[in-house]
């Protein structure tokens, strides 16, 4: 193999972007948080990013893009791959050569560990697997540590007809898809000029449902480095008022529920069953094969579905809106530290703690 590999590449993430998007959008374990604009996202908030790559005949076949950011006035620095590397996993030599060219951009960074969370479900490679396969490598790596995305989710198939996804679906959902309907709730795509209003709907859903959202600021940037080409926001509304509004994205065949928020009126008209089948629409409508709902409660499947009617803590009340769509609950193998320097893993850990 490594004979084969006629390039390697370790760059700023401003150089090949178009070449690394079209890797991205065609790798399985392809995702929005490994393209150029999530690196442009970032950077807006006092991150930087580095990219690695290797290449087989001209041709990108594994790479990764890292993100840096210091922390504890400079004492902690750390490297994330969000959704990645992107690498044939079952290739441990093709494996070892990209782990080396992130192990040196993390040292040309001044980085004490990089947090790896790859997009590489466990029907694909089983906790037995990963683990032991985290074993056998040079430096140290830990599974099983704190993930900062979701290591579980519900994916949605786009790839059968309209009328078979909307069957697919449990039939509480459908009836409430067409009771928003019936209750004259109409969704309409956003603009920016629907931000602060978007801004708004957040505020509200944290502080009811208790958790953090971005500053403003934040989605303003996301919307203004994503949209219109990658992204897509769905506002429902009853007799022009805003009831709810999610932004969804798409890379590739994959299209994510990113973020959502609704009022605290008139939720008897379920205008978050419509924003979601708006956004199903928009997704296969673009060629998408799968839309990914983006975060459930890290049980196993037989554990969700029997407390989901009786739990409504952390996001077990999500799980109870999103099962609701017919799609497949799915885990990531989870979150792996790969350290170079165990105090300011050390450092890393007491922080996340707290």
């Amino acid at each position: 193999m490594l004979d084969k590999l006629l390039e390697l590449g370790e760059q700023p993430y401003s150089a090949d972007d178009a070449e690394w998007d079209a890797f991205v959008a065609a790798h399985p374990q392809g995702s929005i948080l490994q393209t150029t604009n999530w690196a442009r996202l970032k950077n807006r908030f006092n991150w930087s990013a580095q990219r690695v790559w290797l290449k087989q005949d001209g041709k990108l076949v594994a790479g990764a893009q890292i993100l840096f950011r210091s922390a504890a006035l400079g004492l902690l620095k750390i490297g994330y791959i969000p959704h990645g590397p992107l690498v044939d996993w079952q290739d441990e030599e093709q494996v070892a050569v990209l782990f080396n060219q992130i192990d040196m951009a993390c040292y040309e960074n001044r980085a004490g560990l990089v947090k790896m969370e790859p997009l590489l479900w466990q029907d694909e490679m089983p906790p037995e697997q990963w683990a032991a396969f985290c074993q056998r490598q040079e430096t140290m790596m830990l599974t099983d540590t704190d993930t900062i995305q979701p290591p579980r989710t519900m994916i949605s198939d786009l790839r059968p007809s309209l009328d078979d996804i909307l069957a697919n679906m449990k039939s509480k959902t459908r009836y409430n898809i067409r009771l928003a309907a019936k209750k004259e709730v109409t969704v309409r795509q956003g603009t920016a000029v629907d931000l602060p209003l978007f801004n708004q709907l957040m505020t509200i859903t944290g502080q009811r449902d208790g958790f953090g959202v971005h500053v403003p600021v934040y989605y303003k940037a996301f919307w203004e480095i994503f949209a219109p080409e990658q992204a897509a926001m769905f506002i429902a509304e009853f007799e022009e008022r805003p009831l709810a509004a999610i932004i969804v994205s798409a890379v590739g065949n994959k299209a994510v529920y990113l973020y959502g928020a609704s009022s605290n009126e008139e939720r008897q008209r379920m205008p978050t069953y419509a924003v979601q089948w708006a956004a199903i629409q928009w997704a296969k409508e673009r060629g998408c094969t799968e839309y990914d709902l983006w975060g459930i409660p890290d049980a196993p499947e037989d554990e969700l579905e029997a407390n989901f009617t009786e739990r409504s803590d952390d996001l077990w009340g999500v799980y109870r809106f999103k099962r609701g769509f017919g799609g497949q609950s799915k885990r990531t193998v989870g979150a792996v530290d790969r350290i170079y320097n165990k105090r300011v893993h050390k450092l890393y850990q007491w922080r996340r703690s707290r």
